[in-house]
């Protein structure tokens, strides 16, 4: 932010009747930590219970005056609402407001995104989310919005000014999918080499915040950048971890889930989540010390549903444990195949490790194969589908050692000694 001033703002959330009371506090709670890590302050939380959202301003209109008696009294040039909002309703709120900015859960996260984003594919994929969602709120505010300024809000690695000629936005939009997919056909290439290395891919996956990177840096070294912040990591890393007895397997971290992530944010991302499709085990991991945390883990595992992995053997590694009371922390029905650890302390590493190791072995073992010579093609298709040990060419058969799963062990059952 310029001159490191602190944007102050006002938080707005709109609790519909019959619904829970408590969770429009505990969502603006969460809309705190996000202004937080965009660098911004809270001056005051606001929120009106309503029958349902107003479709032209979302609050009431006396709710409204109150919104900007408070902003102009008090210089506040920011308010934030804690829902998805329309441009005309953008513009509605900001005609009665007069002199502060307004922006949607939304936008703020994909300001974060833009803060955060520092490889070239990070930044071109949130470039695209913001065109796609925060370009068509923009457009007719009667400002001319600088994405370089630092402001929460007007962040972004694209163009200096967001232009009003939609065709320019089309083309723009366009530009950005067509170099995506070039990189997502790279990452296409990568995953097929990984495939062919026959080694068990496992996918981290869990809220923001809850401690993926750190996890990572603990495993494997990976140094990827771990902070107490939400979104701190966008990028997937993808690191060769070996386990206690031996096994060899490929651990990724993804981008971390958040309660109504944009739908555009899922969109763009697609070839960083998609780690969690073509993983052979997904590692949930949860923050045991967060008070939210059964909620967190239930967006968590209907995101996973969602992305379509539902079906994938899962570990669930409770985080933190040693921040919560009594070193750990009771959560609904704990799953069975489920651990407690602290990635910062080390805490149930071992056992998590172990865990870990009995699901990427389940259902393979290690087997002596005799191969013809003359079906060389058999050993290129067991070098695709299996962890090949050794191979010693006799007069008649390649004698191969191999570690197979289930699948392969069916397909090469007539070759197995």
């Amino acid at each position: 932010m310029e001159d490191n001033v602190i944007t102050e703002a006002i938080l707005v959330g709109v609790a519909k009747k019959g619904s829970d009371s408590g969770e429009c506090e505990k969502s603006l709670a969460e809309l705190e930590r996000l202004l937080d890590t965009a660098g911004g302050k809270t001056f005051a939380k606001m929120i009106q219970s309503k029958e349902s959202e107003n479709p032209k301003t979302c609050i009431g209109s006396g709710k409204l005056e109150e919104l900007r008696d408070l902003c102009k009294s008090n210089d506040i040039s920011l308010v934030v609402f804690d829902t998805e909002l329309s441009p005309a309703q953008i513009r509605n709120i900001e005609d009665v407001l007069e002199t502060a900015e307004v922006i949607d859960r939304s936008m703020l996260i994909l300001d974060i995104f833009a803060l955060h984003a520092t490889s070239a594919e990070g930044k071109l994929q949130v470039e695209l989310a913001q065109l796609k969602y925060t370009a068509p709120r923009l457009v007719g505010k009667g400002k001319q919005l600088s994405r370089q300024e630092g402001r929460i809000g007007a962040r972004g690695p694209g163009e200096s000014k967001l232009e009003t000629d939609r065709r320019h936005l089309a083309r723009r939009a366009a530009a950005l999918e067509a170099a995506i997919e070039d990189i997502e056909r790279t990452r296409a290439t990568m995953r097929a080499a990984r495939e062919r290395s026959g080694l068990k891919k496992i996918a981290i996956v869990g809220y923001t915040n809850a401690g993926k990177s750190t996890l990572l840096n603990r495993l494997t070294d990976a140094g990827v950048l771990a902070e107490n912040k939400l979104f701190a990591t966008l990028d997937s890393t993808t690191r060769k971890l070996t386990l206690p007895e031996g096994t060899e397997v490929l651990i990724s971290d993804t981008v971390g889930f958040i309660r109504k992530l944009p739908h555009h944010l899922i969109k763009a991302f697609r070839s960083t989540l998609d780690e969690l499709k073509y993983a052979d085990i997904l590692l949930v991991l949860a923050d045991a010390s967060d008070d939210e945390c059964a909620e967190q883990l239930k967006v968590t595992t209907d995101l996973i549903q969602q992305l379509g992995a539902g079906d994938k053997p899962v570990l669930y590694a409770f985080n933190k444990s040693d921040m919560a009371q009594d070193g750990m922390m009771f959560v609904g029905e704990t799953p069975r195949n489920a651990v407690f650890i602290s990635a910062l302390t080390g805490m149930g590493i071992d056992n998590f490790l172990s865990m870990l190791e009995d699901l990427a072995r389940a259902g393979t073992r290690r087997c002596v194969l005799h191969i013809p010579m003359s079906e060389q093609g058999v050993l290129a298709q067991l070098y695709k589908l299996a962890t090949v040990e050794n191979v010693n060419y006799c007069d008649e058969y390649m004698e191969v050692t191999a570690v197979l799963d289930t699948r392969a062990q069916g397909t090469f059952k007539k070759y197995i000694v």
